[in-house]
């Protein structure tokens, strides 16, 4: 009789911890498809913003060479291209190269919001220099780090429409500007250019 009771027992003890598991399991399917709803959104409108900077790059290159050009300057190193993989585009502007990347957007990543939500969005990575030599010889667990030191400023591109992408500036403590999906890829490649091309570069010395 013992025996029954023992077994029923621990019939009803497995019932409440079953149910206790799939409860808790649950709730955390159910955030994690809300994060994977809203990073497949996301992704689709990077993938978007990426192709329209690639044509606003365009009309730049076309009317710096016109602008060079008429100044007298020769304009062969006033080009871009991308890679095969189409997720890294190259600029060049005579002595100035920047690169534009959308890799390392391979999981749900959210930007920090402080005491808001925080906003799961891709990441627009625009770093001065040519991209294919920052990451050459380098380990691949390395190679986003090596991206980040000479990262210019990033375009965070979230799922809703709605909602304002946001680029943030290094040399700007990192300021962030808000700014909709339509004015979102002219606005990030402007901003870039004028930050890179609007400096200049000194002679190194060293020091005493």
């Amino acid at each position: 009789m013992d025996n029954n009771f023992n077994s029923f027992d621990n019939m009803e003890t497995s019932i409440r911890k079953s149910s206790v598991i799939q409860e808790r399991i649950n709730l955390v399917s159910t955030h994690m498809y809300k994060q994977f709803l809203e990073y497949q959104r996301s992704t689709m409108n990077a993938a978007e913003t990426f192709v329209k900077i690639a044509d606003n790059m365009q009309a730049t290159v076309e009317y710096l060479k016109q602008s060079f050009a008429a100044r007298g300057v020769a304009t062969d190193n006033i080009y871009f291209d991308s890679d095969e993989s189409k997720t890294v585009l190259i600029l060049h502007i005579l002595w100035n190269t920047i690169s534009f990347t959308t890799r390392w957007n391979n999981q749900p990543q959210a930007l920090y919001r402080g005491v808001e939500m925080p906003m799961i969005s891709n990441r627009i990575i625009a770093l001065k220099g040519n991209f294919n030599e920052i990451i050459k010889n380098v380990k691949e667990d390395d190679q986003l780090h090596a991206v980040l030191e000479q990262e210019v400023a990033s375009l965070f591109i979230p799922a809703e429409r709605g909602q304002n992408c946001i680029i943030k500036i290094n040399h700007l403590g990192n300021k962030e500007f808000y700014i909709n999906h339509m004015d979102a890829p002219r606005e990030f490649l402007l901003k870039v250019i004028e930050t890179i091309c609007g400096g200049g570069i000194y002679h190194e010395e060293l020091r005493q």
